[in-house]
């Protein structure tokens, strides 16, 4: 069952799980507030915490609107872009052949049709980041089910606005959001261990901190680096 908890104009939603300790998270981009409790946890308990954390919660909402947004790409020439944590300048070349996208040191070259518009261009970009993504997942995946112990029977990647991946611990399955092709190839590697350790804990209970903090011990540095990163342009509820 979630609750709420309204605190002067701050609003907190309040989720009972299995778990031992109270969890305050402040997600971006706006800085919406959760706090995890465990089940026996009554609201007056959960109020009264949230209040002796007032000061954090504030000073992460402040983060959060400080933080750089990335402005909407409109895929034109020598436009910034990010790939792999590195930004490479976009060019755009016109041609009558199949498209295509080519990167060096520095540029990305898109190869449309005249005329193409910019949701055109936005597809093609699309797959090819998800293909540069397909080159390097099933690696990280195959490393990871031998640390972990356990089996992914597939993965799917796709534009994701609430999180970026998520686990079906029933199917086997992991997704990925492919805005991670724009991140250090590192975090991509954190989110799918992530993803990975609720093969053996569905939900973030303790026991998952345990396993994912013993097999990546910098897991807390890699989700702060991720978030701190520049937001896509879209609304994020993470």
């Amino acid at each position: 069952m979630t609750e709420t908890i309204q605190i002067g104009e701050l609003t907190i939603r309040v989720t009972r799980k299995d778990i031992k300790h109270v969890h305050l998270s402040v997600h971006p981009p706006e800085g919406r507030v959760t706090l995890a409790a465990p089940s026996t946890t009554r609201l007056d308990v959960a109020r009264a915490y949230a209040i002796s954390r007032l000061d954090w919660i504030r000073q992460q909402q402040e983060k959060l609107r400080s933080q750089a947004r990335e402005t909407p790409r409109r895929l034109i020439e020598r436009e910034s872009h990010y790939l792999w944590g590195r930004r490479h300048l976009l060019s755009v070349a016109l041609c009558e052949a199949k498209p295509t996208v080519t990167r060096d040191h520095k540029r990305i070259t898109l190869t449309v049709r005249p005329g193409s518009d910019e949701a055109k261009r936005a597809e093609i970009l699309h797959e090819w980041h998800k293909s540069l993504l397909h080159e390097v997942v099933p690696l990280l995946i195959k490393k990871w089910e031998a640390k972990l112990q356990v089996q992914v029977r597939g993965y799917f990647l796709q534009r994701m606005k609430t999180k970026w991946g998520s686990c079906n611990h029933r199917a086997g399955h992991i997704r990925l959001n492919t805005e991670l092709v724009k991140k250090p190839k590192d975090l991509l590697e954190y989110v799918v261990v992530h993803e990975m350790v609720h093969l053996l804990e569905p939900t973030h209970s303790d026991r998952f901190v345990a396993i994912l903090g013993e097999h990546y011990p910098t897991w807390r540095e890699a989700r702060g680096e991720l978030n701190e990163l520049p937001l896509a342009a879209e609304v994020w509820r993470e």
